[in-house]
């Protein structure tokens, strides 16, 4: 029954490659043992209910092999039926690479190879975190395991090393890595690139690793499961040796890795493994084995803890109750909280974020998150002392000079539900972190990123270090808010906006220099991603728009100007994102076609050409001096910028 099964996942993948023609058979003929394994032995979930915090996570991080995932999701019971794996990779439920919130089952958008087993870490992370505020003797509330299955081309990611590296750091005993090790990859054997030991590459950081010799050996390959489960100190990863392709004339090497097989190879393979089944024909005792092994034993477990959850809330009311507010995530923020955190002249934002976040974490005991070795600049730093093997529950991560890993355990601990998570980085580095804020996008999923030293005001360290194209990158992103405060008022209402947010990431850019605070910036303005702060007198002869640092620049543009017999308007847009969205009314009301408008920010100027053609940015790298300067350097002065004014308006 066993071999049924398993080549049964194996012949859904060859078939539904072949009729997409297109996709990645080798891994599925190769991973089947090991993933069935992990799905009819080890996988607590339950189908009917695949939001259930408790349940264990797998993340497919080869996810070009996506359609062993959707073959396993589909005989366990997932909403994925035989029409959608007939439909692999077209328009529908079943896309090249697993879709969070796309497809049934699926706990994250993997296919950038790295990206997934970073996800997995920031699960682990969030398991651990969450099983140490509310665990109790006896009662044990989140209590699972994360795992993940990669191949070579993964553990070559260098995101995948720098999460792996922080993991086996953390001692993140209940993550597990099932490693595809068929030594090929997509050009060709992977010691054309590769010669590393992995055990020993592996146990030097921290992690255990066990080593199955055959990925057909089904009780090697449970035992290994079952070893790595029982060490929680260290995070396992168990390195299991398949061939590619397996059972096909071009089995062992890199012609079945991304290529259908083809009809007439199809057969022989049915030869081969003696299968007389048609292309997705499922036999009727293949769903009933995974009804038994997968779908009523994970909803055995899920009774037992809904039962132990029951338990809980009767001796301890009012922790389940916090529970259940971390679950819901239904958080409201009044700014007037916060106000006398705003009530400075001026202040970099950069620090009115970080008294912020304090103020926040006071409140909200599921805000958590840190920076890339950069709390002391950031100011993005969490609560109750460094989150550790020794101190679980501490809110602050140490993610070391990880950008790019960060960015992906955000998205993992968020994934996971529960927790608000942030991190943060200077912006320049923001380009480390650029495909974890893009598949955060693609999920919509509420991450939060912290991005201080926005502009050319970072003076002394010089163009490695000053973003200029950076806004433009981040703006470019379908689905993110891109949030950049004029001051403290805007960026109180940003961290508003971050926190009430369910499905969208927010990207808060912050100064490092002081900002004036102004006196008609509000949430209700930040909220609808433009407004007026500073409005004509009569009637305006050209509109100054902004972002940022720069809108005090304007302000005092606009008093210059006025002194010269001009009527000027000042508009704050801190998110193109959310002017976007609002109505066509209210767009013309703010910036009306009629009236010359000039955007002054200090960085690439192609953003804004969609709102004017006359831009006063920077498209040029930085240079290193100080803050004024560097102002001077790049005209960013309020008598260079009025003579551009002035000019246009002649």
């Amino acid at each position: 029954m066993e071999q049924k099964a398993i080549n049964t996942i194996r012949f859904l993948g060859v078939d539904a490659v072949n009729k997409a023609n297109s996709g990645h058979p080798g891994i599925v003929l190769g991973a089947a043992p090991m993933a069935y394994t992990l799905f009819t032995e080890h996988l607590n979930i339950n189908v009917k209910d695949t939001k259930w915090i408790n349940r264990d996570r797998f993340i497919l991080s080869a996810g070009h092999g996506s359609m062993l995932l959707y073959a396993l999701n589909h005989l366990s019971g997932y909403k994925i039926s035989i029409e959608d794996l007939k439909n692999f990779r077209q328009v529908g439920n079943t896309p090249g690479h697993p879709e969070y919130g796309h497809t049934d089952g699926v706990e994250t958008t993997s296919g950038p190879l790295g990206q997934g087993i970073s996800n997995a870490v920031g699960m682990a992370i969030a398991e651990s975190h969450l099983a140490s505020r509310f665990n109790r003797e006896q009662l044990s509330l989140i209590d699972h395991y994360t795992y993940a299955l990669c191949g070579d081309g993964d553990l070559q990611e260098g995101v995948a090393m720098e999460s792996m590296s922080l993991a086996g750091h953390l001692g993140l005993g209940k993550l597990i890595v099932l490693f595809d090790s068929n030594d090929i990859q997509l050009d060709g054997e992977v010691k054309m690139a590769y010669s590393e030991e992995h055990k020993k590459k592996f146990e030097s950081i921290g992690w255990q690793y066990l080593y199955v010799e055959d990925g057909n050996d089904l009780n090697a390959i449970n035992k290994a499961i079952n070893r790595a489960k029982k060490d929680l100190n260290k995070p396992s990863i168990i390195e299991i040796k398949t061939v590619i392709g397996y059972g096909t004339s071009a089995s062992g090497t890199s012609q079945v890795h991304g290529s259908p097989i083809g009809e007439e190879e199809a057969e022989k393979l049915r030869k081969t493994f003696n299968w007389k089944y048609k292309p997705f024909e499922v036999s009727e005792d293949v769903y009933e084995h995974f009804r038994k092994k997968v779908l009523l034993r994970g909803q055995r477990a899920y009774r037992r803890w809904n039962k132990l959850a029951e338990e809980y809330q009767e001796q301890y009311p009012k922790e389940y109750g916090l529970f259940e507010s971390f679950i819901n995530d239904n958080i409201e923020i009044n700014l007037n909280d916060y106000s006398e955190i705003a009530n400075t002249p001026q202040d970099a934002t950069r620090n009115i974020s970080g008294k912020m976040i304090n103020k926040l974490s006071e409140k909200y005991l599921n805000l958590i998150g840190g920076s890339a070795d950069l709390t002391v600049s950031t100011k993005a730093k969490g609560a109750d002392g460094h989150y550790s093997k020794e101190n679980r529950l501490a809110r602050n991560i140490n993610f070391g000079v990880r950008e790019h890993a960060m960015g992906a355990i955000v998205n993992g601990m968020v994934l996971h539900g529960g927790l608000k998570v942030f991190g943060g980085a200077f912006f320049v580095f923001s380009d480390y972190m650029k495909p974890a804020i893009r598949l955060s996008a693609i999920m919509q999923i509420p991450s939060i990123f912290v991005f201080s030293h926005d502009s050319i005001g970072v003076g002394e360290d010089g163009p490695t270090h000053q973003p200029v194209e950076q806004l433009i990158g981040l703006r470019s992103i379908p689905g993110l808010n891109v949030l950049r405060p004029a001051d403290a008022i805007e960026t109180l209402a940003s961290w508003k906006i971050a926190m009430e947010s369910k499905h969208v990431p927010t990207a808060i850019i912050l100064t490092r220099q002081n900002v004036k605070n102004q006196k008609t910036t509000s949430h209700e303005g930040l909220a609808k991603g433009a407004y007026i702060v500073s409005p004509e007198n009569n009637k305006a002869e050209a509109i100054l728009l902004a972002s940022g640092s720069e809108v005090d620049l304007a302000v005092q543009v606009k008093n210059e100007l006025e002194k010269l017999g001009k009527d000027i308007r000042v508009v704050s847009m801190p998110s193109h994102y959310l002017f976007e969205k609002q109505t066509l009314k209210y767009k013309k009301e703010v910036l009306p076609k009629s009236v010359k408008t000039i955007a002054i920010e200090m960085g690439s100027s192609f953003s804004w050409y969609k709102y004017t053609q006359n831009v006063y940015g920077i498209d040029t790298f930085g240079v290193s001096a100080p803050l004024n300067e560097a102002l001077e350097q790049y005209h960013f002065t309020k008598e260079k910028v009025v003579e551009y004014v002035l000019k246009k308006l002649a």
